[in-house]
Order: C-alpha cells, then sequence, then structure tokens
C-alpha cells in the first residue's frame, strides 16, 4: 500500500528546511535574481542542514538515508522560498548521487567524503545539448576510445556551473560509446573543454554555461562505474521526480501570493477574493496544485522501492508527474500575475520572477536529483 506519511524524523527534517526557506531563501530572492548570484553564506547554511550528506552512503561520511520522497518534500520546500536558490542548493547531488549509485568503490572514496564535509561543494551534470529535437535518452556528444582512456566531443547547455568549496568537482559530462550513453567525470580545466555563461529568462541567480568539448581527452577511470557503467534512463527517472517537486513548489509559492493578494486588495468595495472569476481561479490553482503533488509524490515513493540501479523502472511515473507540473507551474504563475493585476507585472511582487522560472520547467532536464 502506498503511503506517504512521513516519518517524525523525516517530519522534523520536513519543518526544518520549510524554516530555512522562509527565513532565509525567500527574504534573499529578488535580490538573488537581481544579482545573478546565490550568497555564499545562504550555500554554507544549506550545506549544514546535512540534506545531501544524510543521503550518502555511511562508509562515505553519510547518514546513508536516501529516500526519493523526502527528497522530493525537501525540493518542494526549497523552491517554494526561490527556485535558483533550491537548484543551487541541491547541485551538489548532480554529482554525488550518481557516484554513490553507479560509481566504482575507488570514484567514490575519492569523491563523496567532499560531499559529507561541512563545506559546501559545488557539482554539475552535463546532459542537455544545444540542437533542435535533442533527446536526452540519446545524445550527440561521443566518446571514442583511444589508447589510454577516452576522447569526448560535442556540446552540452544550460549545465549548472556554481563555484564553491575546496577544490572543483569534475563534471559528469554523458556522451554515446559504442552506441550507449555513458557518463564521464571530466576535469572543469581539462584541455579542449570551454565554458560559455548561458543566456536565459528565467534562474537567474544559478550560475549555467553551455560547455564545448572538442578533443577533450580523460583516463579511463574517469568512466562513471567503471566498466560497469551507469544507468542514464535511472538518472532521467530521478532527475524528473525531482524537477517535479521544484516545479510544484514554485506553483505553490505563485498560488499562496495570489491568494493573500486578492484577500486584501479590494476593488469596487469588496475583497477581490469574494468576486466569483477571482475565487474560482484560485480554486483551479489549489486543485491543479494538490495533483501535480500527488503525482510527484507516487513517483518518488516507487523510487524508494525500488534498488537504485533500476530506478529507470519507475520513468514512466516520473515523466507523467513532470509533464504534468511542466504546465500546472506555468498556468498556476500567470494565474498569480493576473491575479495581482498590474503589481504582478513587475518586479516588486515575486510572481514575474516565478513565471520566468516555472517557464524554463518545460526545458529543463536533470538539473537536480532525488
Amino acid at each position: 500500500m502506498i503511503n506517504f506519511e512521513p516519518s517524525d524524523e523525516q517530519q522534523l527534517v520536513i519543518s526544518t528546511v520549510r524554516q530555512f526557506a522562509e527565513q532565509e531563501i525567500r527574504p534573499l530572492a529578488r535580490a538573488c535574481d537581481e544579482q545573478a548570484a546565490l550568497p555564499a553564506a545562504l550555500l554554507a547554511q544549506a550545506q549544514a542542514l546535512g540534506l545531501l550528506s544524510n543521503a550518502l552512503p555511511e562508509a562515505h561520511g553519510g547518514g546513508g538515508e536516501r529516500s526519493a520522497l523526502l527528497g522530493a518534500l525537501v525540493a518542494e520546500e526549497l523552491a517554494w522560498g526561490d527556485l535558483a536558490s533550491a537548484l543551487g542548493i541541491l547541485s551538489p547531488g548532480l554529482l554525488a548521487l550518481p557516484v554513490a549509485d553507479f560509481g566504482s568503490p575507488e570514484q567514490q572514496a575519492a569523491l563523496l567524503p567532499g560531499f559529507s564535509s561541512d563545506h559546501f561543494t559545488s557539482a554539475s551534470l552535463a546532459l542537455l545539448e544545444p540542437h533542435f529535437g535533442a533527446d536526452p535518452f540519446r545524445p550527440r556528444t561521443t566518446a571514442k576510445r583511444t589508447g589510454d582512456g577516452y576522447q569526448l566531443d560535442g556540446a552540452k547547455c544550460l549545465v549548472p556551473w556554481q563555484t564553491g568549496g575546496d577544490a572543483p568537482t569534475p563534471v559528469l559530462v554523458f556522451a554515446v560509446e559504442d552506441g550507449a550513453p555513458q557518463g564521464f567525470l571530466t576535469p572543469r580545466d581539462a584541455p579542449g573543454l570551454r565554458a560559455t555563461p548561458s543566456a536565459h529568462m528565467g534562474i537567474q541567480a544559478l550560475p549555467t554555461v553551455d560547455l564545448e568539448l572538442e578533443g577533450v581527452h580523460v583516463p579511463e577511470s574517469a568512466r562513471l562505474g567503471d566498466a560497469a557503467g551507469s544507468d542514464l534512463r535511472a538518472l532521467i527517472t530521478r532527475g524528473r521526480v525531482a524537477l517535479a517537486a521544484l516545479g510544484t513548489g514554485v506553483a505553490r509559492a505563485a498560488f499562496e501570493i495570489a491568494r493573500d493578494y486578492a484577500k486584501e486588495r479590494e476593488a469596487f468595495g469588496k475583497k477581490i477574493a469574494q468576486k466569483q472569476a477571482i475565487a474560482f481561479k484560485l480554486a483551479d490553482m489549489a486543485i491543479e496544485i494538490d495533483g501535480c503533488r500527488l503525482l510527484t509524490w507516487e513517483a518518488a515513493w516507487r523510487l524508494d522501492q525500488t534498488p537504485p540501479a533500476q530506478s529507470g523502472s519507475v520513468l514512466r511515473e516520473a515523466t507523467l508527474a513532470l509533464s504534468q507540473v511542466r504546465r500546472v507551474a506555468l498556468e498556476v504563475t500567470d494565474g498569480a500575475v493576473q491575479v495581482l493585476g498590474g503589481h504582478g507585472y513587475i518586479r516588486e511582487y515575486l510572481p514575474e520572477m516565478q513565471l520566468r522560472n516555472a517557464r524554463g520547467l518545460a526545458s529543463f532536464e536533470c538539473l537536480a536529483l532525488v
């Protein structure tokens, strides 16, 4: 039987993250968007909560409490504060979680302890490609065997490029090797790897880049999982659940702002929340958001019942959740702008930023993992 009831320990985590989002993330959301940067202090505070380290194996300094459902709940709360901040806070998991799931013992020993420390460690994953009709399951970036490793050639886009930590971590690049996609741990300063800042309308506070890989050489030990390799389908499944949870958080935030505004704003002698058109719109928003949340929770719960290496079997549920969230988040944030009227269109209020952020959900893929 499906059971979404969090344990007492999980409920404590959710309450802590909700308080953190309300007191630390939300007050900085507009400033971060304007400055196109996330404060190092905010990332350090988030790291101190242990959101990622608690999910990593105990053998490498983690808590060994991996839960996709808890990860989805946490992601929703963080995105309620601000989507760009949530993505930045969760970005270390883009490398740490795939290494925990598929990495060789040597790769895990070399990389995972750094994510269990008290210091924020930046990390990234390069999957999306700047081609018309690009398919995340079939990247065009190639990995060709050389005498002592692999040569990577191709291009990636919308790659999180947050800085921070004692030493730069490699970026996990997915490329096709012998007809199948595999992950490669690629140094950020590798010769032939060029990073150019991305330009887009949303998530301004999260640094992202376009990557060009031209003759980038990596050793055989850089292949994620060594000979066993890695499962891109499983990775995309976990990424879609995370994005669905994040989108739900954005929609919920916009709805609550619109609801509270409608209760205070007067027009023609009465609160606009009492007007049928506004009341029905807000009711529809609430219904759609709850539906998205349940779809996301179901996908996350199924992931928790499945071994990490077989996560790809939950792809259908993850894709259904994300498809619904992509539609609803855009409709709800646009509806919030409409409820606020002229105020919804100016930067003094958050819905215009939330609308820009929600618009990107249609093209995002694996910007976070659970």
